[in-house]
């Protein structure tokens, strides 16, 4: 087992780890950029080196000095987190040509599922169903509306590269199609160092859907199924496990296509498959392979820590368990608390002038900020995630709602009234939602208010 792992990210997932690392009696190195000397991962971490100004590009994503802080440090791992270099197969090289273990998946399997291309071809071979669309990547104006006219509008382009959101474009029609293709393109090249981009069918009104999975490079197993059908411009915002109102067939379905995948390609570390649900049909989108911010809800079901497990695989250890010792119990919701306003989603940093966190059975926040905590405008904007669990999905958003009331974030604005609303409604109760579904009723609420607002709309 590792000594020493140096944790190569900030916020809540550093000390996320260093608490897994403290349970196994490994020693934790944080590094920081100037803007963090005073964040709660530098003052837990055994040992902590300052990597740079506060631009994420001079410090956490900048390689040769997250390197030299593991070097001279004598760490003998390394974890990436999630974000920053978490997925750059460049960085994994380094840090295996330099002796150590990067704690994640293999330089060929980050290269296989960091293209969303070869992930489909991986998915193919493993007999997984694929959206209809092209083939691989999309060359011309011509090819591209050679394959729309195949598949039918709408259509969707996306980054082979691209991730989180980013590098997708829905098209209706040729004209659009005409108009938007160099532009992603030239997009994708200057965000991902990649401009090839593929054509998929467009579902209007799909469920998000994940299996969060793991192997050691000859077995493989999954823990189960979380829904993140909540999400504005393409950016998750509330999740929760398992994925609800799922008819048992297809759910067993999905979550053995996601095990068979990863075990087809001799998969080594954690990581997520993810589906998009319309019907009784599913479809698969993409592996993530790395820990996801959502890991939380699935702990919480399953009971499994996915950080010591994830360290024990890079380790060289062997699965723990079969995929029949994994038991499931009751539900669990998480809600991310971004630092936004909740309805523009513009971003919110400053200092935290009051913070108090929910307690009480069945109560989780991971966190990295307190009060008098500085909210970065640098980084990500999330500052916490809220995790409940309940003996069903019920008893869940009961507990999800009074936590919500609980939380105390004051100095900043966050996304948790936006949340609050969403959980409370009966939509989401009784799953009457879709990927778009937030920002079409963020459109309706917005243009309630502009009415309500206009004294020529008011009765007389």
């Amino acid at each position: 087992m590792f000594k020493k792992i140096l944790i190569a990210n900030r916020n809540e997932i550093a000390l996320r780890v260093i608490r897994a690392c403290r349970e196994m009696g490994i020693r934790t190195v944080a590094v920081y950029s100037k803007a963090d000397e005073n964040a709660l991962h530098v003052q837990f971490a055994d040992e902590a080196v300052c990597i740079g100004p506060p631009q994420a590009m001079k410090s956490y994503l900048h390689q040769p000095s997250v390197l030299s802080a593991a070097h001279i440090t004598g760490a003998d791992a390394v974890h990436p987190g999630y974000g920053f270099l978490a997925e750059n197969a460049q960085f994994a090289r380094a840090v295996t040509a330099m002796g150590l273990t990067f704690i994640g998946p293999s330089v060929e399997h980050l290269g296989t599922f960091g293209d969303k291309l070869s992930a489909k071809e991986a998915a193919r071979q493993a007999g997984l169903p694929l959206l209809q669309g092209s083939t691989g990547a999309v060359k011309s104006i011509d090819e591209a509306l050679e394959t729309a006219a195949r598949t039918g509008y709408p259509v969707i382009l996306k980054a082979a590269g691209g991730g989180g959101g980013k590098g997708m474009r829905i098209v209706e029609d040729d004209d659009q199609l005409r108009r938007f293709f160099t532009l992603t393109q030239t997009e994708a090249l200057a965000a991902f160092g990649n401009g090839d981009v593929f054509i998929e069918r467009f579902l209007r009104a799909p469920r998000h859907v994940e299996v969060q999975v793991a192997g050691d490079g000859t077995n493989a197993v999954h823990l189960g199924t979380r829904d993140c059908t909540m999400q504005r411009r393409h950016q998750k915002i509330i999740e929760e496990a398992p994925a609800p109102f799922l008819p048992p067939v297809l759910h067993e379905r999905i979550m053995n296509a996601a095990a068979d995948l990863v075990r087809s390609v001799g998969y080594r570390t954690v990581g997520t498959c993810e589906f998009l649900v319309d019907g009784d049909e599913f479809f698969f989108m993409e592996v993530n392979p790395r820990i996801q911010v959502e890991h939380c809800v699935t702990e919480e079901v399953t009971g499994i820590d996915l950080i010591q497990l994830q360290i024990r695989l890079a380790a060289g250890e062997k699965l723990p368990f079969r995929q029949e010792d994994v038991k499931f119990e009751g539900h669990a919701i998480e809600i991310r608390v971004n630092a936004e306003d909740p309805y523009t989603f513009v971003p919110s940093p400053g200092r935290i002038t009051g913070y108090h966190e929910p307690g009480g059975p069945g109560v989780r926040v991971d966190s990295a900020v307190h009060e008098h905590a500085m909210v970065q405008p640098y980084y990500d904007s999330l500052v916490a995630k809220l995790i409940v669990r309940g003996r069903d999905r019920t008893h869940a958003i009961q507990r999800m709602l009074w936590a919500m009331d609980e939380m105390v974030v004051e100095g900043i604005k966050t996304t948790i009234p936006l949340q609050r609303e969403l959980i409370a409604s009966e939509e989401f109760r009784t799953m009457r939602i879709n990927t778009r579904y937030i920002d079409s009723w963020l459109k309706q609420r917005t243009e309630a208010a502009a009415t309500a607002a206009d004294p020529a709309t008011r009765p007389t």
